[in-house]
């Protein structure tokens, strides 16, 4: 089964919003639906999304406010701002706030749904990271030889192994999702895949385990964070 983008929605409107998340979940994403504003920030820290969809006017906190507190959780995931607001101000606070695009009610779904992917599309074809030479501890890992070094002690990986150590390192202390893990190295999740990855992770720690600096933690129902402390 191929992994679904997940969309984070905030839309007040329970008439619309109930319409729009049946509309993306029919287009095959997986849509998360908050209707007040004052518990968005909160719920999107429950779960990985790929784009946040925010209606502006909302009881109790704005989608501005939204945006700019799950800015400060994730700096890069893409927003789109949805309003019925057609004032130059605040079009142009949505776009300071962080927005990639910014739609106006009322408005078409499907030209949304065309946005949707256009920036879901640009975000999967941004250039990994060229950097290949990673410092865990008292490891060295070349992630293009998939050889980690260890007082002259080397452990060479299989292709898998690399791959998903090499997104570790990438998200060194920061959480990395399962969600993103399956995504970008088996394409696909599935219950095997899943079970695979566990597989994985459980060769990656016995191969760092001489380094007591150095866990993979296990972030239980959201994914792995590699701990590294200096």
């Amino acid at each position: 089964m191929t992994v679904k983008q997940h969309i984070f929605l905030v839309e007040d409107d329970l008439s619309f919003g109930a319409v729009l998340k049946s509309y993306l979940e029919l287009n095959d994403f997986e849509v998360t639906w908050v209707d007040d504003g004052k518990y968005a920030v909160d719920k999107f820290k429950t779960g990985s999304f790929q784009i946040c969809i925010l209606d502006v006017m909302l009881p109790n906190v704005d989608g501005f406010t939204i945006g700019t507190g799950i800015r400060e959780l994730d700096a890069t995931i893409p927003m789109v701002f949805l309003t019925a607001k057609t004032l130059k101000e605040d079009i142009l606070k949505g776009y300071n706030v962080g927005a990639d695009d910014y739609i106006t009610k009322p408005f078409d779904t499907e030209v949304l749904l065309c946005k949707i992917q256009a920036i879901i599309k640009r975000q999967s074809v941004q250039p990994i990271s060229d950097a290949f030479l990673f410092t865990l501890g008292s490891y060295e890992f070349d992630s293009k030889l998939r050889v980690i070094v260890r007082d002259g002690e080397k452990q060479k990986l299989s292709p898998k192994e690399a791959d998903l150590l090499k997104l570790l390192c990438q998200n060194k202390n920061e959480l990395l999702s399962r969600e993103t893990a399956l995504r970008k190295i088996w394409g696909e999740d599935g219950y095997f895949t899943a079970r695979s990855m566990d597989v994985f992770i459980t060769k990656l720690r016995k191969f760092l385990k001489d380094d007591p600096n150095i866990e993979i933690k296990n972030i239980h129902g959201s994914g792995f964070l590699l701990e590294v402390n200096s």
